[in-house]
């Protein structure tokens, strides 16, 4: 068979096969009268294995190494050619989100374009600080890549950068709760914290909503997230995670403030009044008692004004001092009040 025939029975080129002749990997065995290439049948079947080995990723190298050497292991080189293939399927993999996550933001032309991919590009800097700046350096204008932020806030260590990628989700308009609601689920402590922190981030009823559903967490941290962002928000719901944490003593500042904020606006001061009381009655150890007492501070109304005053006299010096002090400064705020109205 000459070499024209071979090449549109087989799909290969001419070319191809002058070069798979000059490798001495396919050679054809005869030649015509007039010195053209004739190809016989085992010729033609050697070339079929050298195809089929090079659909496997062999090189024409490897391909003529395992048709002549008869020592030839394949183990080692098919190995290194799975492992080759998973690099590449990858790299293939990750482009393909990168191309997602740009047809996601829906640019409008190609500056936009051009945007998002310097974004994506700096987001995988070993940098923190690149990170940061490219975050917070991203035009208002210009499309976000949501998706890829997200996936960013749920692994980034570097609080700077945290806080860049939280505040760019802020002004997505709760576009990336969805993903952000995915992070909630998950079995790592550190990506429930990152989202619980990314949604308190996101002002609307979704993210409230999801807040929500994250107040039963396991991890404290998480819980008390929640519940200051939920509290500040003016929801009853966060309530009782608020005065665990001033029990506790896990930003127990930050909670009783919450709480007195709470207080205020919803018709619950006395319950937490009482809440607090029968906390203060139960606990045995002197900072777990000043703490109570200093969140009642914070409380608004008659209530918590009597509980401090019976605390005044306390049979704890450091409590009854610190309750009589905030009693004492309540009463030269009204005083002052007073005067000037």
């Amino acid at each position: 068979m000459l070499i024209g025939e071979v090449s549109r029975r087989s799909g290969v080129s001419t070319r191809m096969l002058r070069h798979y002749d000059s490798l001495g990997l396919v050679q054809p065995t005869g030649r015509t009268s007039g010195g053209y290439r004739e190809y016989s049948t085992d010729d033609i079947r050697r070339l079929f294995h050298v195809e089929s080995l090079r659909i496997l990723g062999l090189s024409l190298n490897d391909a003529k190494r395992a048709l002549d050497e008869a020592d030839f292991a394949p183990t080692e080189l098919v190995g290194d050619l799975i492992r080759h293939t998973r690099q590449r399927i990858a790299a293939e993999e990750e482009l393909l989100a990168k191309l997602e996550r740009v047809d996601a933001a829906a640019p409008a032309e190609w500056d936009d374009v051009l945007r998002i991919v310097t974004l994506l590009r700096a987001l995988e800097s070993e940098s923190a600080a690149r990170r940061q700046q490219a975050v917070l350096a991203h035009d208002e204008g210009a499309p976000l890549p949501v998706e890829a932020l997200v996936a960013a806030a749920l692994s980034e260590d570097d609080p700077n950068v945290a806080g860049a990628l939280r505040w760019s989700l802020a002004r997505a308009a709760g576009r990336g709760l969805a993903d952000l609601a995915a992070g909630l689920g998950s079995g790592e402590v550190d990506v429930r914290r990152r989202a619980t922190a990314a949604i308190a981030a996101v002002h609307t009823a979704e993210a409230t909503a999801l807040l929500r559903r994250a107040l039963d967490d396991s991890d404290a941290t998480v819980r008390g997230r929640v519940a200051l962002a939920l509290g500040s928000r003016g929801s009853a719901d966060a309530m009782p995670v608020l005065l665990e944490m001033v029990v506790a003593g896990h930003n127990d500042v930050e909670a009783a403030e919450v709480l007195g904020l709470l207080a205020e606006v919803s018709p619950g001061a006395d319950d937490v009044v009482g809440v607090l009381q029968d906390k203060l009655d139960t606990a045995d150890d002197s900072p777990t008692r000043l703490r109570i007492t200093q969140a009642l501070a914070e409380i608004p109304g008659t209530a918590a004004r009597e509980a401090l005053a019976r605390l005044a006299i306390d049979g704890d010096p450091t409590i009854a001092a610190t309750a009589a002090a905030i009693v004492s400064t309540e009463d030269r705020g009204r005083r002052q009040r007073r005067r000037s109205r």
